[in-house]
């Protein structure tokens, strides 16, 4: 199973596709698409839209797995970052695929065991698990790859429960 973990923003969307094979997790590609902050923020949600349907069509993923919305004291970014969401949810409908959704609470527990981690402790967790020699950078890819792995997790235990309640 391929799947395409987003770390959405307004000035940088992180990605990383990451494949399972059985009980391993590989490591595909992961960077960052970037909005020049000198254009209006309709210019780059269109290329956030426009750079999101062209990654999809290249890594060709078989899941979107989606950082849910955090809503902190700054409005502003938490609005910018919700439009980004909804270009990208935008482009995964329209390549017609299935999105989930992963708080980073869910994300830090999925890769740290412990939902309170500290952004540091995720990356190394993401280093470890993922087989790379560094930290992933820059940190919104590191996060991007933390809510494909959240997702490989999830998706492997929702697999095992189904089979035992079978």
């Amino acid at each position: 199973m391929r799947i395409l973990g987003i770390d959405p923003g307004l000035a940088l969307v992180g990605y990383g596709v990451i494949e399972r094979q059985g009980h391993r997790l590989i490591p595909v590609r992961y960077g960052c698409l970037r909005t020049d902050a000198q254009h209006s923020d309709g210019a780059r949600l269109r290329h956030i839209y426009e750079a999101t349907a062209a990654l999809l069509a290249d890594v060709r993923p078989d899941v979107v797995a989606l950082e849910k919305l955090f809503w902190g004291r700054n409005v502003t970014t938490a609005l910018s970052v919700g439009q980004a969401r909804g270009v990208i949810l935008l482009a995964v409908e329209q390549a017609g695929l299935p999105v989930y959704e992963y708080t980073p609470m869910q994300v830090k527990q999925a890769v740290v065991g412990y939902g309170k981690a500290v952004k540091g402790q995720v990356q190394e967790m993401v280093r470890v698990l993922l087989g790379l020699r560094e930290v992933p950078k820059p940190d919104d890819a590191a996060d991007a790859l933390g809510v494909a792995i959240a997702h490989a997790h999830a998706e492997s235990w929702a697999r095992r429960v189904g089979r035992a309640e079978r």
